[in-house]
């Protein structure tokens, strides 16, 4: 799109150059999905009848830390606009500044937490000054890409539900005079869940109100009508799936509900967001986690049982919602291609070493009199070590205030046992006597991205007794795995491992791809393996975990190379097997 137009709310309708103009949205967002693939699951979402793509901005995945603002690589947002534009679709922008998602803290980053006084999803100075500098950093990239200046950007979102977390309406307008003040000029827009305390709590009158439902649509855009009396009825989350927790079912929607309530919006004149059209992947250690009394990290995967599946391949869902959009408006004869089966095949893990071999190169040990929380170490993902000197003469428990999120606890680096958040385990005996180097391996799950526990420090949360006593004198170690070559680069030159050592440990396998072409997506098979962690030519797949769901990590083809590709694993706990398997499709659990 390169010839500007004007985008309105009209008394009842969107309005496109003053024609009404019904807005056909998926979700999909730019960082749970390789760069390399954005233009295809772009491409999909026209073919499946849709004229628009919805994203959220994650700032925490913009600036990682304080004095960076990273829009390079598959942070390229005005990239991924552009591809929008490029389509012939138009985009709306949610750039929060918090955006739930079940991203990590919400996408907001660590460090900002840690500013002294400062307040949370309020108009307090602190916060509002940060705010400020993220969409400073936005601008140029958002405001440029406006429908009115050529651009495919028709709507910008202010927060995100915010009517289930507040009511600071000062907060609400001091945000939309930021937005407006960086020089954004289409229509603004704010979501809540239909009940008459969330729309009311959770909107300006000046800003348009829309609905997140999965369900009963009719009912609910009734409840969006009578806060919003006047212009278009808008779902801009149509919930048509839904995420999974490590330990709960593969959750699944039917087609034939997900197709009817789609079309209940459509028959009643309102505009859709699909949420998610393309759910995709929480590459890393990005996944976000909820917390209502118990503590339940998000998946690896974010297949969101959507229209596309992780992968990018058309379900069944995709084809009954296109019949659907098909019934209002025309999806002409384009369609995606089938999906094939990914190559299938094993290969040898080769290397293996301990975490304690390669420790040291990972971080610095930095004193401290109590144990730190990992965000006083400015470390907001990831893996903390703590460690201290224990000498007792008889039986002694170690005790902590709270454990975020899983702990192994290990004497003289033999593991004595787990302390769990999710299972509200604190303590645990040593053995009778114990004397020596008592370590403490914690594990950030992934941070609470809803509700009242949203951007809670991280790590061993104080007072640390042993025998109830406070242990004084600590070292903490926070693992910089951001880059995992210091690792590769020790296992390359150990020896041949016949037996791989058990966790936490370190492992590599090398490997060809089996067929010529550009690399296929593959299916990492991790149904036989423990808790951790999987590389790929130095990309972070994410985390794994025997207790499923799902039981694959997904491997983009662009992070492959025809030969020479090399798999680093990090397992907490078991052994892994002598095999590395690939299987032919995805594996993400039994269903609920």
């Amino acid at each position: 799109m390169t010839v500007p137009a004007r985008f309105a709310i009209g008394e009842h309708d969107f309005l496109l150059d003053g024609e009404p103009f019904r807005i056909l949205s998926g979700a999909m967002h730019y960082f749970r999905v390789h760069p390399d693939h954005w233009a295809d699951r772009i491409a999909k979402a026209r073919q499946m009848g849709l004229n628009t793509i919805e994203t959220y901005v994650a700032w925490n995945a913009h600036a990682p830390t304080e004095d960076s603002f990273d829009l390079t690589g598959p942070l390229d947002l005005g990239r991924f606009l552009d591809l929008v534009a490029a389509e012939g679709m138009y985009a709306i922008v949610r750039p929060g500044p918090y955006i739930c998602a079940e991203w990590t803290n919400g996408g907001l980053p660590g460090w900002l937490l840690r500013r002294p006084g400062v307040a949370i999803r309020r108009n307090e100075p602190t916060f509002m000054a940060a705010i400020a500098g993220y969409l400073r950093h936005l601008a140029p990239v958002i405001v440029p890409r406006q429908i009115d200046r050529g651009g495919p950007v028709i709507l910008v979102q202010i927060e995100n539900e915010y009517g289930a977390y507040g009511d600071d309406k000062a907060y609400l307008q001091r945000l939309v005079d930021l937005t407006r003040g960086i020089g954004v000029t289409v229509p603004l827009t704010t979501v809540d869940q239909p009940t008459d305390e969330m729309l009311a709590a959770g909107s300006l009158p000046r800003l348009h109100r829309t609905g997140s439902f999965g369900s009963l649509a009719a009912q609910r855009l009734q409840t969006v009508r009578r806060h919003q009396p006047t212009g278009p009825l808008m779902c801009s989350e149509f919930w048509d799936g839904w995420f999974d927790d490590w330990g709960t079912p593969h959750h699944v929607t039917e087609v034939a509900s997900a197709a009817e309530e789609l079309r209940a919006i459509l028959a009643a004149g309102a505009s859709v967001n699909v949420y998610m059209f393309h759910g995709g992947t929480n590459f890393g250690l990005t996944n976000g986690a909820n917390d209502k009394g118990t503590y339940q990290p998000v998946t690896t995967s974010y297949d969101y049982d959507a229209p596309l599946d992780e992968a990018g391949n058309p379900t069944a869902k995709y084809w009954a919602l296109r019949e659907v959009i098909a019934g209002f408006v025309p999806v002409g004869d384009d369609v995606p291609a089938a999906a094939r089966p990914a190559p299938a095949f094993r290969v040898p893990v080769d290397r293996a070493l301990s975490l304690w071999d390669v420790v040291e190169d990972l971080g610095r040990w930095r004193d401290h009199d109590e144990p730190p929380t990992a965000d006083a170490l400015g470390q907001y993902r990831g893996f903390t070590l703590y460690r201290t000197g224990v000498d007792q003469t008889g039986p002694a428990t170690f005790e902590v205030a709270e454990v975020r999120d899983r702990a192994q606890v290990f004497l003289d680096r033999r593991r004595l046992g787990v302390l769990s958040r999710e299972h509200h385990e604190t303590a645990l005996d040593l053995p009778a006597g114990a004397h020596g180097t008592l370590e403490v391996l914690v594990e950030d799950q992934g941070r609470v991205n809803y509700g009242p526990r949203l951007g809670e420090p991280k790590g061993l949360i104080g007072p640390v007794t042993v025998a109830g006593v406070a242990v004084r004198g600590w070292q903490a170690l926070p693992l910089d795995l951001t880059d995992p070559e210091p690792v590769a680069r020790a296992l390359r030159s150990a020896p041949d491992a016949a037996i791989v050592h058990s966790g936490p440990a370190f492992a590599r396998a090398v490997f060809d791809l089996p067929d010529a072409g550009p690399p296929a997506d593959l299916f990492l098979h991790t149904g036989a393996w423990g808790k951790g962690v999987v590389w790929v030519n130095g990309f972070c797949l994410g985390r794994y975990w025997c207790r499923g769901p799902q039981r694959t990590l997904y491997v983009p083809g662009p992070v492959l190379r025809p030969t020479g590709n090399e798999l680093l694993v990090l397992e907490l706990e078991a052994g892994l097997p002598a095999d590395v398997v690939f299987v032919p499709a995805p594996d993400l659990g039994d269903t609920n």
